[in-house]
């Protein structure tokens, strides 16, 4: 493969895996995150604030400990030393110790209460995210792979859970220890408290370089954890395909070359952190040991106790750690914030295919379809159907025959409202698809498609799908009625056969059948077969066609089929041609007129000699 090729891969899935908005957009990103932040913890307000006031006696608590120290040292052991009683020594330590009990006390009800309800917020999180995929079109699940799903629904979802664990904590402690220290620094000797503070802007310069940094290459990581992502789902879902032609050392190199950006990328990080830690304590050995000359001196010359530069050089420690803890942050939060910018933008996204504010409720649904001037593109300037007037009365079976790009599914997915039209009207009974509710159209129009999807599970939950209430017997008679009882009763355990993955348990036309069986369980009013017994072979094929004969009496069908003999069922026959009809009638009628079907019809049956 050469660099080219590989460059060009690597662009095209980089624009597939980046979801992230222009620079001039950016705000409007990070608002949209941080209103989903707000909304995520909005129910727990009042827990937070409890436990923002917990976390205030837990640094108290800690805090005192130095000042403790210094007391006890100088006010404690100097009677002992002149061989009086150890009675404020004792009492210093009893209240060192219950300082210390409260400090353990709110640390483990902190960590407790915050774990329970990070857990629920990231929880709400993944039942949002999830919901969301499944309301969003059909349009927008073709442009948006399953690579980019699987990294919004876990990579960026264990990335806010990082930040919920850990990060939160981590920054309201560093900062109230920063200035806790601070003060009480100045407060215990405001010479040396100056002296260290005026190592307070090289740490500030530190930190602000290191935020700058590690906020353009977090979000690099984000974005090349979802292009190894991509890649890696993308392989495995076509596998079949890559190792019939041969694809493995192809797909290995392009992997390779994702992996090693994204190792490259995360070798940058460590790159930062090797720079700012070792400085921050660079800066806090060096200014311990200033405090320790200087303090010393001053000790020596009486300007100031042991206790009080003991409890100032353990201030000092505390007062550097911080800042450890911070960058620590920033890396928690860098990463999170990206992760949480690319879940607002897809919880932002709106399904095209809504439904309205007022939606009309059917009742006795006969099926009658209607397409009134419909125009539809896929895109500008692809126009699939130019203007077109279609009636199918409720209870006529319609078959679709044409070439390839005729128009033939495109019709199918607008009676499914799988997409609407850029122009012009469907109707069922009359009534505007887009005035019905999802749940009011889904009901009342099925559509079966060539690719059978099988979820994991039984042959009978699989069956019961678009109806999980139904009975046992319920699914055996819609299995009966398309002919797959007799396959299904020859499996291991008939209809708790477990299909596994994709139902690769099953052959193609087994699959065919269940698909059939949970379309016909479903009972709609119109039903639309989509090339769907193009996996059949001829006597399955003969099988489904009787089924259909009985199955599809009464109710509005459309078949669409480069096959046929499947077309023989129907009782009025579309020919078309760039999204136009350009015959219309019944299939022995159109035989009978030499035109565009009746070719079709020749070549197929002398394909059959």
């Amino acid at each position: 493969m050469t660099a080219v090729e590989t460059e060009s891969w690597r662009g095209r899935v980089k624009d597939d895996a980046d979801d992230d908005l222009p620079i001039d957009e950016s705000v409007p990103r990070r608002r949209e995150a941080r209103a989903l932040l707000g909304s995520l913890l909005r129910p727990y307000r009042w827990t937070v604030a409890v436990l923002a006031l917990v976390v205030v006696v837990e640094n108290a608590a800690r805090l005192a400990v130095p000042l403790l120290v210094q007391r006890g040292i100088d006010r404690g052991i100097p009677p002992i030393v002149a061989g009086g009683p150890a009675h404020e020594l004792m009492v210093i330590v009893g209240v060192l110790c219950a300082v210390v009990v409260v400090q353990a006390i709110s640390r483990m009800f902190f960590l407790r209460r915050s774990g329970r309800i990070g857990q629920k917020v990231l929880l709400e999180l993944r039942r949002r995210v999830f919901r969301h995929f499944q309301r969003l079109d059909v349009a927008f699940h073709d442009r948006y792979t399953s690579g980019r799903v699987v990294s919004r629904s876990t990579n960026d979802v264990e990335a806010i859970q990082d930040m919920l664990e850990t990060g939160f904590d981590s920054l309201i402690t560093a900062v109230l220890t920063l200035f806790g220290t601070a003060v009480l620094l100045v407060a215990l000797d405001w010479r040396l408290g100056l002296m260290c503070l005026a190592a307070f802007p090289i740490l500030v310069a530190l930190v602000w370089w290191f935020r700058n940094e590690s906020a353009k290459t977090y979000r690099l990581v984000r974005e090349s954890a979802a292009l190894v992502i991509v890649q890696f789902v993308e392989t495995m879902t076509g596998i079949k395909a890559v190792q019939a032609y041969r694809r493995e050392p192809r797909n290995q190199e392009i992997f390779s070359d994702i992996a090693d950006g994204y190792r490259a990328i995360n070798e940058k990080t460590f790159k930062l952190l090797a720079v700012f830690m070792p400085g921050v304590k660079l800066v806090g050995n060096i200014t311990t040991g200033v405090v320790l000359l200087y303090g010393g001196y001053r000790v020596l010359h009486g300007q100031m106790t042991v206790g009080t530069l003991a409890a100032f050089l353990l201030y000092l420690r505390m007062f550097f750690e911080p800042m450890q803890e911070i960058s620590q942050f920033f890396n928690t939060f860098q990463s999170a914030s990206s992760a949480l910018e690319k879940l607002a933008g897809v919880l932002a996204e709106r399904p095209g295919i809504a439904d309205p504010r007022r939606p009309v409720k059917l009742a006795n649904v006969k099926g009658d379809i209607e397409f009134r001037d419909v125009t539809f593109a896929y895109a500008p300037g692809r126009t699939v159907l130019p203007g077109l007037e279609l009636r199918v009365p409720a209870g006529q079976t319609v078959a679709l025959v044409g070439t390839t790009g005729a128009g033939k599914t495109t019709i199918a997915k607008l009676i499914a409202r799988f997409y609407d039209p850029t122009s012009g009207a469907v109707t069922l009974d009359g009534v505007d698809l887009r005035d019905l509710s999802q749940s009011e159209l889904r009901r009342h129009i099925v559509m079966v498609t060539q690719e059978n999807f099988m979820f994991e599970g039984t042959v009978a939950d699989n069956i019961r799908f678009g109806r999980p209430d139904a009975t046992d017997a319920q699914v055996r008679a819609a299995a009966t009625a398309v002919g797959a009882d007799r396959f299904i009763d020859a499996l291991p355990d008939g209809y708790d056969t477990d299909v596994a993955k994709r139902g690769g348990r099953l052959s193609a036309g087994q699959r065919q059948l269940v698909a059939f069986a949970r379309a016909f369980l479903a009972d709609p009013a119109v039903l639309i077969l989509d090339e769907a017994t193009s996996s059949l072979d001829v006597p399955s094929e003969r099988m489904v066609q009787r089924a259909l004969e009985t199955v599809l009496a009464d109710r509005t069908a459309l078949v669409i089929a480069h096959r046929l003999s499947t077309v023989q069922i129907a009782d009025r026959v579309l020919v078309l041609e760039h999204g136009r009809i350009v015959e219309d009638g019944p299939p022995a009628e159109l035989i009978g007129r030499d035109g565009h079907y009746a070719k079709l019809h020749r070549a197929w049956v002398d394909s059959l000699a």
